[in-house]
């Protein structure tokens, strides 16, 4: 560690860039910052493998297809928003989208392919077929190469470090995190959001991973950051309900995208199961008020999710790992119906940003899910990987510029 230390930070122990957070949008951020040539370190809550990021399994958007365009996904994104999306992050995010695609495969991510082109799904509230995936692990495969570009570059890491302090200073900020007391010109929060916690104090199911408790974006906003739809948290429509072990689990949405359909008590489609994430939520909830939903064995609301329909070799290619957790339970989605029931799952809102990424205070930047505008309050699925690259990047390189400015 004390090499990485020395190469990262000034003779002073004052840092360019300092990111809080090591999901997928801190991990670009930090690539990003010190490719710029700035003295970048990160630090994270517990280790830096820890983070929702790595729990995404559906994929991640971009506008490839041969019927597509950044314009036409700029406008599914407004719609899948209810049109309250910050239209100038909109342009940016799906503007952006291809060549993140490419920079993601220059640090090593291997999306699946077919045919000699990418394996593409439509997914809700898409119009057109624009998912890409690497199997259903396609968070885990980015962190994963991010990560081992972070470690094996010049950034010093500062595991089980959260952030306790942050203060405005004469050159920048005073941060404490964890142990670590330190100074940087500008900060970047990829701490991600509030979920788990949420979850929690509502006695209800999340996907999060137990580090997502908000407490950066209250430090930022005490400090004076504006905010905005902090009140609009999404559910994941196809949370696990049974059995026990897959209990907030997120059933890939992608096994719509191959065909799979909710199903009521009486066997009957109840929605169009490629809409976006809030009206297919919303009508499995409605379901279950009218009565027409099923129950767990351990007395939860659910209804079915029929992956029978879902042809085997897009399974096994785009689902391997969904078959894999449930066929090690005693089920095999490809042979019987399986339960589900929403779940919470996303911060829609967040700290307000601008098209660098800077929060409303100078030299305090936001990526990922602790920043909103982006998606409004309603997020598609595939758009929060997407926004972690775009936006991780834009964020780590402006921080710098300004730092060095």
């Amino acid at each position: 560690m004390s090499g990485i230390v020395a190469a990262a930070v000034s003779d002073n122990g004052h840092l360019d860039v300092l990111v809080v957070g090591s999901g997928a949008s801190g991990l670009a951020a930090a690539v990003s910052a010190e490719r710029a040539g700035a003295r970048v370190a990160l630090a994270t809550k517990g280790s830096i493998q820890s983070c929702n990021s790595a729990k995404a399994q559906g994929g991640i958007q971009a506008a490839l297809g041969p019927d597509d365009s950044p314009e036409r996904h700029a406008q599914d994104i407004w719609r899948s928003s209810h049109e309250t999306a910050d239209l100038r992050l909109v342009d940016v995010l799906a503007a952006e989208a291809p060549g993140a695609i490419g920079w993601l495969e220059e640090q090593g991510v291997a999306f699946t392919r077919e045919n000699g082109s990418y394996r593409l799904a439509r997914c809700g509230g898409a119009s057109a077929e624009r998912l890409l995936q690497v199997g259903d692990q396609t968070g885990l495969a980015i962190t994963s190469s991010l990560r081992e570009k972070v470690e094996s570059g010049s950034v010093t890491v500062y595991p089980k470090a959260p952030l306790a302090s942050l203060e405005q200073a004469e050159n920048g900020w005073r941060v404490r995190c964890g142990e670590h007391e330190l100074e940087a010109a500008t900060v970047v929060l990829a701490a991600g959001g509030r979920c788990f916690r949420e979850a929690e104090e509502r006695g209800e199911l999340s996907t999060n991973h137990p580090g997502a408790t908000g407490e950066v974006t209250r430090l930022a906003i005490d400090l004076g950051a504006e905010a905005r739809d902090l009140d609009a948290l999404q559910y994941h429509p196809n949370g696990g309900a049974w059995p026990e072990n897959m209990q907030g689990y997120s059933i890939p949405e992608t096994t719509r995208a191959y065909g799979a359909v909710l199903l009521n008590a009486d066997g009957e489609e109840f929605c169009d199961s490629l809409a976006p994430r809030d009206v297919v939520s919303q009508a499995i909830f409605d379901e279950v008020a009218k009565g027409k939903g099923v129950r767990t064995p351990d007395g939860r609301p659910a209804v079915w999710l029929d992956t029978t329909r879902i042809p085997e070799h897009d399974a096994e290619v785009s689902l391997p790992y969904m078959l894999r957790r449930y066929r090690a339970a005693g089920i095999d989605p490809l042979r019987e119906t399986i339960l589900t029931y929403p779940v919470l799952h996303y911060q829609n809102g967040g700290l307000v940003i601008d098209t660098d990424a800077e929060t409303t205070l100078e030299g305090l930047y936001a990526c990922g899910e602790i920043a909103g505008g982006t998606h409004g309050r309603n997020r598609m699925m595939g758009n929060s990987l997407l926004e972690c690259v775009v936006f991780g990047r834009r964020a780590g390189a402006a921080a710098a510029g300004k730092a060095k400015a």
